[in-house]
């Protein structure tokens, strides 16, 4: 038997001018590539196919074995191998923001639970100083915004991001991440939402109330827009930037949107989470894009209307309601509580099933309704997903 190995993409040969020589990753941003293997057997010729990673398949509708499965913070303070960095490196941003590091805390959960999908340890935040936002995150505190916008004056000061200027060490990162990985699962990026990095900036910081961001909607619309605008340009270019470096899929943080009425994250949320994917689809088509807003049940059927490929849940609602109100045109992801990970291991059993049985076949991705708790147990987590890997449609 001979083989002869070659790449193509799903789309069609004609799609392979758009592969662009990159000197970080080559990877394509327009086309799928997949490696066909061309064997010749007494003059039979059999074509074979590598498979992408499942998270992709299943996403895109395609037949799967079981739903993949990954975990909203799953890199970070529930596991003692990240304690143990933060001891040698306090600093988050100095965790977040060198490439060794991001590396090794990204792949932490990859070597101990191989994961369906491998995370970017970074945070929302990261594109604000790019943007002449300066900020830090402070332990005990959270994020810490030091000049918060309240003007017109103060958004002509922001800059649009450019990533490769101001976080080159996030392309490294997925790059490596992309080669260690190695098609075993799918490399995921992410990005905050414009509503939501609006929220922190004019708040100053985490908010409980959202009385200054919404003052200014209410009070200076104009200059909310200008400055949403900023930011889903630049993250519209963030999201390219991470996929022509090595993500396979990019979740968009919202978390602040269901702070608003549905009237008002029609003016100031869903607008600017359309242009972000209508931008990111005219140049990368193929790749999928979550959409997470936590307490969403108000907003759900406003969601798809993004152009997103998958809608993440969180617990609050019903796996079945959600799948029924979002309709079957849209993947799923969601929605375990992270409280069940500190109940006993029948109890996370019986809910991971509770969840799978409610999202039916396909179009799922198994995932926690929010991030990992802090004090999680590590060994209940290697539960959840050693029942999810064993699951079967």
């Amino acid at each position: 038997m001979s083989c002869i190995y070659s790449s193509t993409s799903v789309s069609s040969f004609a799609a392979l001018p758009a592969i662009r020589s990159r000197s970080t990753a080559g990877f394509a941003s327009s086309v799928r590539p997949r490696i066909t293997v061309h064997c010749s057997l007494r003059g039979a010729v059999v074509e074979q196919k590598t498979t992408e990673p499942l998270l992709l398949s299943a996403v895109r509708g395609e037949d799967v074995e079981r739903p993949p499965v990954w975990l909203m913070r799953q890199a970070g303070r529930y596991m003692k191998s990240y304690q143990i960095i933060c001891e040698k490196y306090p600093s988050f941003r100095e965790r977040s923001e060198n490439v060794d590091l991001v590396v090794e805390i990204s792949l932490q959960p990859w070597n101990v639970f191989k994961p369906d999908g491998v995370i970017l340890f970074s945070d929302i935040l990261t594109p604000l100083s790019g943007m002449n936002i300066p900020f830090d995150i402070v332990k005990g505190k959270g994020p810490i915004i030091f000049n918060p916008i309240q003007s017109t004056a103060d958004v002509d000061e922001v800059k649009e991001f450019i990533p490769e200027a101001f976080v080159p060490y996030v392309g490294e990162a997925l790059t490596i991440l992309r080669k260690e990985v190695d098609m075993k699962a799918a490399v995921l990026g992410f990005v905050g939402a414009p509503f939501t990095l609006a929220s922190y900036v004019v708040e100053g910081g985490s908010s409980k109330n959202f009385t200054k961001i919404k003052r200014l909607a209410f009070s200076q619309p104009k200059v909310l827009h200008a400055l949403l605008d900023k930011f889903a340009t630049s993250m519209a270019k963030y999201i390219k930037y991470q996929a022509d470096n090595g993500a396979q899929a990019v979740q968009i943080f919202d978390s602040w949107a269901t702070e608003l009425s549905p009237v008002d994250f029609e003016e100031f949320s869903l607008p600017y989470l359309k242009r972000i994917v209508d931008s990111v689809k005219q140049t990368h088509p193929e790749l999928p894009l979550i959409l997470y807003a936590s307490g969403s049940g108000g907003l759900l059927e406003r969601l798809p209307l993004t152009g997103v490929d998958v809608v993440s849940l969180d617990w609050t609602v019903d796996m079945a309601d959600g799948r029924r109100r979002l309709g079957n045109d849209v993947a799923v992801q969601g929605n375990v509580d992270p409280g069940v990970l500190f109940g006993s291991k029948e109890f996370i059993t019986n809910r991971i099933h509770d969840t799978v049985r409610k999202a039916g076949k396909g179009k799922h991705v198994l995932n926690l309704g929010h991030g990992i708790k802090v004090g999680t147990p590590e060994e209940n987590v290697a539960h959840f997903f050693e029942v999810a890997k064993a699951i079967r449609y």
